[in-house]
């Protein structure tokens, strides 16, 4: 009861003086009423958020390697255009976690990652969770340019707690990645373990949205492995590389444990200025 009275204090103090909000994060409604325990937990909620570890990022190098939603403008309209029909489709149906896969590497999987959870961190009443689940082979931390306080494997094993290996940017974007390959990748995703945990970070987070980057689908079966996990996957195709067969067995193979939510089309070379990502689902 203690620790419920102090954290509605918390919660009073933080709407009076805007003392304990990250910088940036907007003020709560005051017009809506909230109950004492919705109060504490929104205030808990708030407080682990701002115990994130805030992360500064090179826009120059994110922009070398295609990184182009941070600060929005004509370049990230395509992913915004993107983040607008994922969001919708999400709240249509109910959904909060969103794993982002494709046949085979080189594909651009990450890029679109990066760069919808950059897209949607430019949506103030929104706070999103960028999870790196290639465990296989890691790369976020090194596409971002940062390094990670801890992996995100070690969490779901576990180990750590979640604020001991995420990063916040700005106020309402967290990014968990890896510092290393994790053998027996499978095994831990579909593990009993990573399911609690998973609904630890988002009990403790409550984030309206995770993105899940998973590894390719048709190389190992760490993606199928995970699959169960999520509401829906988002397929990411290769212009000139993938080819239908390939798109037709991922697209079962995922309908069999969740929803697709759609197809991506990446590397597009000869598309007009009017056309960029293709979209459809």
């Amino acid at each position: 009861m203690e620790r419920i009275q102090n954290a509605i204090a918390k919660a009073r103090a933080t709407r009076s003086t805007g003392a304990a909000r990250p910088e940036g994060m907007p003020a709560p409604p005051t017009s809506v009423p909230m109950q004492p325990e919705a109060m504490a937990e929104a205030a808990a909620r708030d407080e682990a958020w701002a115990l994130l570890t805030p992360l500064t990022l090179s826009h120059s190098h994110l922009t070398k390697r295609r990184i182009v939603t941070v600060n929005g403008g004509h370049e990230a309209s395509h992913f915004d255009a993107m983040r607008t029909k994922v969001i919708q489709a999400m709240r249509a149906n109910g959904w909060k976690r969103l794993a982002i896969t494709s046949p085979t590497a080189g594909c651009g999987k990450s890029t679109i990652a990066a760069n919808l959870a950059f897209s949607l961190g430019r949506q103030a009443d929104l706070r999103t969770i960028l999870a790196e689940i290639d465990f296989r082979r890691p790369s976020m931390s090194k596409t971002l340019g940062f390094s990670s306080k801890g992996d995100l494997s070690a969490v779901l094993e576990g180990k750590i707690g979640f604020g001991a290996a995420a990063s916040r940017y700005g106020y309402n974007l967290a990014l968990a990645t890896n510092t290393r390959p994790v053998r027996d990748a499978a095994e831990l995703l579909q593990s009993p373990l990573t399911a609690a945990n998973l609904t630890e970070i988002e009990s403790q987070y409550a984030p309206d949205l995770m993105l899940f980057d998973m590894p390719p689908m048709l190389l190992t079966d760490d993606a199928m492995a995970f699959a169960g996990q999520v509401d829906c996957v988002l397929l990411v195709a290769a212009a000139e590389s993938t080819t239908v067969k390939e798109i037709d067995s991922c697209e079962r193979e995922i309908a069999s444990q969740t929803n697709v939510l759609g197809v991506v089309l990446n590397k597009c070379r000869y598309m007009g200025p009017e056309y960029g990502y293709g979209y459809y689902g």
